[in-house]
């Protein structure tokens, strides 16, 4: 392993306070992922899950603790320094895809470029390359979201998690509004991602899903509380036809 983790968070707990009333999502949790690694995240629900995906990408600040990005401390950094590491360093892919209908899916994949300041023709160019990397057709560029298929829809959300070259990809059950051949055309984008050196962090309730990973975490109580060797023959990949 190479000595410096991609992602490390230390003693990171979160706490969200209603009135009088103080709920914790996450309670001291430690975890280190290293360049090339893919792991998922599985728990039942209310187990931190989200917290975690959240801390881990920027988007919620820990109450205690420290996050590391790349050996960078971003625990306190300012809102809009984070908003700019968040952009260069994370690729996000969701259950619902989070595409946004009005735009086309060029405009769609090239939306992390853009406060980069990357020209236009560059723009269409990489988001190209990225929809094609992920089994995508070019000819959905002009296309809008709606006219696409939902593992199309998907690929296309992949697609804009990494046009930007992100050091980690999150993604928050990617395959939970699929069918099951669908998820495992998505799986097997991720795995091929993976394959060229993508980082990736997967939260799944899906074991089918969590089996395809080199890692299964598994969080209860905000907290890991196991470690889990993947069972590569129950991968979603083996088992659906």
């Amino acid at each position: 392993m190479p000595a410096r983790p991609i992602l490390e968070l230390v003693n990171v707990t979160k706490a969200y306070r209603v009135g009088e009333t103080v709920t914790w999502g996450l309670r001291g949790l430690s975890l280190r992922i290293y360049p090339g690694e893919f792991i998922s995240v599985m728990g039942p629900s209310g187990s931190g899950k989200t917290t975690l995906l959240n801390i881990a990408g920027l988007l919620d600040r820990p109450t205690s603790g420290k996050v590391y990005i790349d050996g960078l401390d971003v625990s306190r950094l300012r809102d809009r320094e984070l908003a700019r590491l968040r952009n260069k360093y994370i690729g996000f892919v969701f259950q619902q895809f989070n595409l946004i209908n009005r735009l086309t899916v060029l405009e769609n994949i090239e939306l992390p470029l853009i406060p980069r300041g990357v020209p236009r023709h560059e723009r269409r160019k990489k988001a190209e390359e990225a929809l094609v990397s992920v089994g995508g057709d070019p000819s959905w560029l002009p296309k809008k979201p709606l006219q696409l298929s939902g593992g199309q829809q998907q690929r296309v959300a992949i697609a804009r998690a990494i046009v930007g070259e992100p050091l980690i990809l999150l993604a928050d059950e990617p395959t939970g509004a699929l069918d099951r051949r669908t998820a495992k055309r998505v799986v097997n984008t991720f795995i091929s991602l993976n394959k060229r050196g993508q980082t990736i962090v997967v939260v799944t309730h899906d074991p089918e899903v969590a089996n395809c990973t080199h890692k299964i975490y598994m969080i209860r109580d905000g907290n890991i509380v196991e470690v889990v060797e993947p069972d590569i023959s129950r991968c979603i990949i083996n088992t659906v036809r």
